[in-house]
Order: C-alpha cells, then structure tokens, then sequence
C-alpha cells in the first residue's frame, strides 16, 4: 500500500496541477494520479501535453501514446498555450459562482461587488467560465515567458498548496452549504489521506456533521407525561400516609411509562 502512494505521489509531481479536470477527473490531479495507477491511460492530461504524456509513460515504464489534444496552439516546449482568465469588471454582476469553482482561489470579490482574477496565480482551467450566469470571462493567452523546468515545479508545489487549502475550506463549507455545489464534489477523503503522507501540503480533515439534536417531543406526548406525574404524585402521597400493593404496583407501572416515553 505505501509503494503505491509513493508512485501516486511520484504521478502528481509531473502533473501541471491546475486542477482543471480535463483529464475526466472534476476533482483534480491527485485522483488522475490515482486512477493512472489503476490502469488509466497516462496520456489525458490536456495542460500537460506531450512533455507530461511522455514523463509519465517513463516513469510507469508504459508505451508512450500521444497526449489528448488540446484547443489552444502548441509553444515552444511543447505544451499547448497557457491562458488567463479575464473577468469584464463592468458586466460583472458579483454573483461569487466563479468564486466558489475556481480551484486555486485566484479570483477575489463580494457578493454583488465586482470580481477580479489575480491573473498570476490563474492556471486557465476554465472552470470559473460554466457556472458564470452574464458570460462576462474571457481567456486570453499568457505573454510571459515560457517557465523554465525549477520555476515549474515551484509553481506546481504553490498551486497544489493552493488546492488543498482550498479543499479544506470547501470541506468545512460543506457542513452548512444550503445552495448547489458549483464544481465537481471533491473527494475529501482521498486528499486526507495523502496530506497525512506529506508535509508539502497543508492537511486536510474530513468533517463530519455534528449530531443533529434529540428530536423535541410533541404536544401529544407532552401532555400524556404531565398526566403520569400527577398521577405518579397522587400515589406517592397515598402510599406515605398507607401501604398498599396494589396502588405500589400501579406506581411502577407509571414510572416505566414514563421511561419508555423518553422522560
């Protein structure tokens, strides 16, 4: 069990992070990772390209297939054309959806106030684009300079700190959220467990609802306990002046009702 997550971690180091689930995993890289353990064909991550489809198939030692194709045009190094997201400020309505979907908290904003996207830290995943009611995003192509190999695993590490944080916050939200989830239902579990594996990322604990509280008892059985303690008065009181079995037997009758009613 440890030798596979060490190969599950090893499988998400290559992966871009962005978390943009077009691999088919909504919930992000580290269930791809997963899942390519499994069996799953290692050529899926879009973002990633040729370069990633490639690491992957030598560090699995499996054949290497070509990478799912992408939409945007290939640079330079081989993986397709990094992108931005870009909120209209002027047609945004403040809705927070494309808050609540972006996996890397890149877009900042108040409700019914205008939103903004910190065009450093956005991976271009698309996700914010869907739940967005006015179509006010747009993508436009990334103008710095291609990363070199150090500067993208340090961008990796940022982003899945990023995501997990991310989770956490999502996870506790979970406990009282009254509306639709945006994105995809993140697999709490999975992540808990690998941020106990690791000290690069922050943990994640999994909440659980607390106990809803005893039900309050309705007037029906409220009126009927009030009933057996008068009663259970009245043979307490006849029972102290004289003894009687049969008026003792009928009192604890009384106090067993009353236990069987929840009193």
């Amino acid at each position: 069990m440890n030798s596979q997550i060490a190969l599950i971690q090893k499988i998400d180091a290559l992966l871009p992070q962005t978390q943009c689930g077009l691999c088919g995993h909504r919930d992000g890289c580290l269930p791809y990772a997963k899942s390519i353990v499994e069996g799953e064909e290692a050529n899926k991550c879009v973002p990633g390209g040729q370069p990633v489809a490639d690491a992957l198939a030598n560090l699995l030692d499996r054949q290497q297939l070509v990478a799912e194709e992408s939409v945007w045009p290939i640079q330079a190094d081989g993986r397709p054309q990094r992108m931005k997201a870009i909120i209209r400020e002027d047609e945004c309505i403040g809705c927070t959806k494309c808050i609540s979907a972006c996996p890397v908290d890149a877009i900042i904003g108040s409700g019914k106030l205008m939103h903004t996207v910190l065009t450093d830290l956005c991976t271009g995943c698309e996700l914010c684009i869907p739940p967005c009611p006015v179509d006010c995003i747009d993508l436009v192509e990334d103008l710095q300079p291609i990363l070199n190999s150090d500067t993208r695993i340090q961008e990796q590490n940022d982003l899945r700190q990023r995501y997990y944080a991310h989770i956490q916050r999502e996870e506790k939200r979970r406990l009282n959220r009254k509306g639709p989830v945006v994105r995809a239902e993140i697999d709490t579990e999975l992540f808990a467990q690998f941020s106990a594996q690791s000290d690069a990322v922050p943990a994640i604990k999994v909440l659980e609802k607390p106990k809803p509280m005893a039900v309050q008892q309705d007037a029906k059985t409220t009126i009927e306990l009030a009933k057996i303690r008068t009663q259970i008065k009245k043979l307490e009181k006849q029972l102290s002046v004289r003894e009687d079995q049969t008026k003792r037997n009928q009192l604890e009758e009384l106090i067993q009702k009353m236990a069987d009613l929840g009193a």
